[in-house]
């Protein structure tokens, strides 16, 4: 009998252990932004089609998606499921419009000329809409990058007056601080959009491990930085460049290569690649003759 119930449970893991594996379709709007979970994984192709891989099966998850011109919908994965079609209805309001346009600006703004055409549109959206959270943390993020700390302050704590639990919002705050050189504000503050976010706030791990490294805690910002990469399945190869220059900080060439070259794989034409190359094969060779600990 215990033989039977042992197989039997062996049996129902199995093709769940598979499930877990398979990957996860949205199917949506043409270039609409998909978040998981709160983490934004990626943009829908032409056709409105968006596959995630690393998205647990056995759990719900939030599912929100944005396309220029519709309402943003939030709607829930129930466990077991591998594809969603999310229908999106057109909008116009004109602070959901408007916001949508600023954050477009905000992603393709190259210098301080560009990141001021999006703080004023982010503004235009909030004289429309003053109680609109999104909207005050766009805009911290404008003033952050453009070194204007203390109003960037000002958008963040906005945004937490209006939805007291924001997970996005403290993940920002910390990166304000960590700029401001107030690690143990920041840090403060990146342990309270891990909380917020149920544990899921990749921006707040990767922020906390910059801090980390700040402090030469390179150990501990390696931790941080791979439940960064847990939760962002691939999407941002940059964390692989931290990682690998994390493991050398800590001569741990092995680990650096294979960070490095995943960086390469995922982005063999990115801002880092030519600099990787040139001291791959160097590491390559320390990692040739390190002791493997298994």
């Amino acid at each position: 009998m215990k033989t039977f119930v042992v197989l039997t449970a062996l049996l129902l893991l199995v093709p769940r252990a598979i499930f877990a594996q398979s990957p996860l379709t949205i199917t949506t709007e043409p270039n609409a932004i998909v978040w998981v979970d709160g983490v934004r994984r990626g943009t829908t192709d032409a056709a409105g089609k968006l596959t995630l891989n690393k998205v647990s099966a056995s759990e719900r998850h939030s599912v929100r998606v944005r396309a220029y011109g519709f309402k943003e919908t939030l709607t829930f994965l129930l466990p077991g499921r591998r594809e969603l079609a999310v229908r999106l209805f057109r909008t116009t309001d004109e602070a959901d419009l408007k916001c949508q346009v600023a954050e477009t600006a905000r992603d393709q703004a190259l210098d301080d000329p560009s990141l001021q055409i999006a703080a004023d549109l982010y503004r235009e959206v909030i004289k429309l809409r003053s109680d609109f959270p999104a909207a005050h943390v766009g805009l911290a993020r404008v003033l952050m990058d453009t070194n204007d700390f203390k109003q960037a302050h000002k958008e963040i704590e906005a945004a937490r007056r209006i939805r007291p639990s924001y997970a996005e919002a403290s993940a920002v705050e910390g990166r304000i601080y960590r700029e401001e050189a107030f690690n143990d504000e920041a840090i403060r503050s990146f342990r309270r959009a891990i909380k917020e976010g149920g544990g899921i706030q990749p921006e707040a791990y990767v922020g906390m491990a910059r801090v980390l490294e700040d402090k030469g805690q390179f150990a501990d910002a390696i931790v941080a930085y791979k439940k960064a990469l847990d939760q962002l399945s691939d999407s941002e190869p940059v964390i692989y460049q931290m990682l690998g220059a994390a493991y050398e900080k800590i001569e741990k060439p092995k680990e650096a290569v294979a960070a490095y070259e995943k960086y390469l794989e995922l982005a063999p034409n990115g801002s880092y690649a030519a600099a990787i190359r040139s001291i791959l094969e160097q590491l390559k060779r320390e990692a040739a003759g390190e002791q493997i600990i298994p």
